[in-house]
């Protein structure tokens, strides 16, 4: 069962003296708080496209000229822990992060973080500035953070053969997500992730510098996000996951030989930890427990029984009916996990009112 969405919204559904404060809370939610400006306030114009996927979201802008600044108060107050690599389109971007100043015109990518102060400034070249963004949750990424954060601001080579292939992912996902159904969508998106990855990996030149131990835990690190997103297939095996990443199962295997259990445990206890979430969830209460465990890869309802069972002490029938667990039963522990923050989770302009502007998480 796949959650794939592609949502829009638009400043044109929203009264003009309002558009700018409004377009301001929703970029909260897109990327980060911001201290923003425009010339253009009194008459400002913006759209959004958003698709989201289990691997990755993509959300491709259009606004009218402005800057936007990042300072430490907004990061102490809230930091989503985001990396995002951005394509220009067309007026020119001006960066500044870290150490580092860029001018990315169209064509070029960027990449920026939430973590670190920044200053951007979309040029006004008569046209709005459009820009496409991929949100890469800094603990997917999966590198050493040092050799990233040294990326922030700088110029990169989109004219490489992963930027190349990037750039074209990310210049044709918002007009052909539209005809996509979901199952494509979520393949696509676990496919430009990949992507991003690549083109970071090889931006940083981390691989051939590292020692034995720091490529293992890099790949470790990509295994178990890979294993994350597509927990819901059931073809989830070690030999899918080995072939994925050009390794043999046996270096699979030894790859995880330090962990607290192997990669099929893994698997199967976050299956399971995914499918308790949602039995204990009333907005899925529709769901009968055959269409949750085969959402999270199980193939049979009564191996999802058996293993629950195992893992649980109770059935899932019973913990459904009694959320919060018989007195004495065993429960694991859940992993929490961070939400995703999207364009989806914002109200369309036509539903927004003047009272309706509040950001989701702490406010700067």
């Amino acid at each position: 069962m796949c959650s794939a969405t592609v949502t829009s919204v638009s400043t044109d559904d929203v009264p003009l003296e309002l558009r700018f404060e409004w377009w301001g809370q929703l970029m909260k939610h897109v990327t980060m708080p911001t201290a923003m400006s425009s010339p253009y306030a009194e008459r400002f114009h913006g759209h959004g496209h958003s698709v989201l996927t289990a691997a990755a979201e993509v959300s491709a802008l259009s606004v009218s000229p402005m800057s936007s600044r990042r300072r430490r108060t907004h990061i102490q107050r809230h930091d989503p822990e985001d990396y995002f690599l951005f394509l220009a389109h067309g007026s020119p971007i001006h960066l500044e992060q870290g150490r580092n100043t860029v001018r990315v015109g169209a064509g070029d990518i960027g990449l920026f973080d939430t973590s670190h102060p920044l200053a951007a400034e979309f040029l006004d070249e008569g046209r709005d500035t459009r820009v496409t963004l991929m949100r890469l949750p800094r603990a997917s990424v999966g590198l050493p953070y040092d050799r990233v954060d040294r990326l922030l601001g700088a110029p990169l080579d989109a004219r490489s053969p992963a930027g190349a292939l990037l750039g074209h992912y990310l210049s044709g996902v918002r007009d052909n997500a539209a005809r996509c159904g979901p199952a494509e969508l979520e393949r696509l998106g676990a496919i430009g992730f990949d992507l991003a990855l690549a083109f970071v990996a090889g931006q940083a030149d981390t691989v051939s510098g590292l020692s034995v131990e720091t490529r293992e835990s890099v790949l470790l690190t990509k295994v178990r996000a890979f294993i994350e997103r597509h927990l819901g297939d059931p073809g989830l095996r070690p030999a899918a996951i080995a072939e994925h990443h050009h390794i043999s199962v046996r270096a699979l295997h030894l790859l995880f030989r330090t962990q607290p259990e192997t990669v099929a445990a893994l698997i199967r206890r976050r299956r399971l930890e995914r499918c308790r979430a949602d039995l204990l969830d009333p907005r899925l209460r529709g769901r009968t427990i055959g269409e949750i465990s085969a959402r999270w890869g199980f193939r049979t309802l009564a191996d999802f029984s058996r293993a629950f069972r195992a893992a649980y002490g109770l059935p899932p029938s019973e913990l459904r009916r009694a959320p919060q667990g018989p007195a004495g039963a065993v429960c694991a522990p859940l992993r929490t996990v961070r939400p995703v923050r999207s364009l989806r989770s914002m109200p369309s302009g036509r539903a927004l009112g003047a009272n309706d502007m509040t950001g989701r998480g702490p406010a700067p």
